[in-house]
């Protein structure tokens, strides 16, 4: 049977997450120097703030998750972007220390939070998966290339003063809030998927996981802490090795314009591509790989051509495994407690990413910049290992939904 969708369509999903992600690439990429060199706090103490904004991202993602399956996502939604909007605002007055750290860390809350919401919507729609997780990774990266290009000039302009940023970005989280009122009206008790697709004696509930399933979404969860651990060795701990190798940060910044042009350029290659080809868990396989190879190439990185090409290996591994792993996990959850299993996910995305920059500090002070690579790349490598081995043990027994 036809069945329109009653709800929300995907372009505003993707105009909700573009107007988020170039909001919150004006706060994040700013906190280490902004503390540093106008609050005077240490990069220590830069450090602990973005652990605590990472770790309330955790928490964010984890309730909201939870939360959209029970509550009206609507208004859950509708909450965060409202509540996100007024902390931000706040920000443009109140930006000293110790009241940026605090609302900082709520903004973390908030950002968590939101994305939840937004993946957990896009399981609602009646569309491909990994076509709708695709899209999203590329509104999110859009929206960063653009956020991440100009906020550096904009805190030059301002001297310093972080305000007219923070007042960009209430605006952007304004009118993400308008489009969440105005086109968010999904169902909250949307319609079962029709039982033929299930296997008979495992669709009596559709509120537990298959023991298949339920492998196969954990060593996920598992594997994106571990790769985003390693992977946020780059957007940390690789601009200082870059520097002090007498490389600029003008050119280490270029390295995340590319990452992000060429994120935008994947996304639309394999979404052309998977018309065709349709085989998600290889290109987990692949992407995985693929980031793990970044970080060899690093250990023999004599030039800035070496950065580049290296840079250009993981931005293949992000966009194929990235995005493709939520929609595998999707499609692998009952209707029932879908928002709770993406929410899980991206709770085990962000504690990798908090714990990254401290995970490599600790290697590189105990040992050297060389022996972080080679740990980055056998964790990676050896998690592959694990996920393929997982994958083919229950991938034949996994029950689709």
């Amino acid at each position: 049977m036809n069945r329109q969708t009653k709800g929300i369509e995907l372009k505003w999903l993707l105009l909700g997450m573009f107007f988020g992600s170039i909001g919150n690439s004006f706060v994040w990429p700013l906190t280490t120097i902004y503390m540093h060199e106008q609050l005077h706090e240490s990069l220590t103490v830069s450090g602990i703030v973005l652990l605590f904004y990472s770790g309330a991202n955790v928490v964010g993602s984890y309730i909201s998750g939870l939360l959209f399956d029970k509550r009206n996502p609507r208004h859950l939604m509708l909450g965060g972007t409202i509540a996100a909007t007024i902390v931000i605002g706040a920000m443009i007055f109140f930006n000293g220390w110790p009241i940026y750290a605090i609302l900082l860390t709520a903004i973390g809350f908030f950002n968590g939070w939101i994305i939840t919401m937004v993946n957990s919507f896009g399981t609602r729609l009646h569309k491909d998966g990994r076509y709708v997780f695709n899209m999203l990774y590329f509104a999110n990266n859009l929206g960063m290339v653009i956020g991440t290009t100009i906020v550096g000039p904009l805190y030059q302009h301002a001297h310093g003063n972080i305000s007219p940023l923070f007042t960009i970005t209430t605006i952007l989280y304004i009118l993400f809030t308008i489009v969440v009122f105005v086109y968010f009206r999904e169902d909250p008790h949307p319609a079962a998927v029709d039982p033929e697709r299930f296997k008979s004696d495992e669709a009596e509930t559709t509120t537990k996981l298959p023991r298949a399933n339920l492998w196969i979404t954990w060593i996920f969860f598992v594997a994106l802490c571990v790769v985003w651990t390693m992977y946020e060795q780059w957007s940390s701990n690789l601009s200082v090795f870059m520097t002090e190798q007498g490389i600029s940060m003008t050119k280490y910044s270029l390295l995340w314009t590319l990452n992000g042009v060429l994120i935008v350029i994947m996304q639309l290659l394999l979404t052309w591509l998977n018309r065709w080809h349709n085989n998600p868990y290889a290109q987990v396989f692949i992407g995985i790989f693929t980031v793990g190879f970044s970080f060899v190439l690093l250990l023999f990185a004599k030039s800035y051509a070496w950065y580049v090409i290296a840079m250009v290996i993981l931005t293949i591994g992000e966009a194929t495994a990235f995005p493709t792993m939520p929609a595998i996990v999707n499609s692998l959850s009952p209707v029932d407690v879908k928002g709770k299993y993406q929410g899980i996910l991206n709770a085990f995305s962000s504690l990798g990413k908090a714990f990254g920059p401290l995970f490599g500090g600790l290697i590189i002070g105990a040992a050297s910049y060389h022996i972080l690579f080679v740990v980055c790349a056998v964790s990676i490598f050896v998690m592959e290992i694990i996920v393929w081995a997982v994958v083919q043990l229950n991938k034949s027994r996994t029950v689709k939904y």
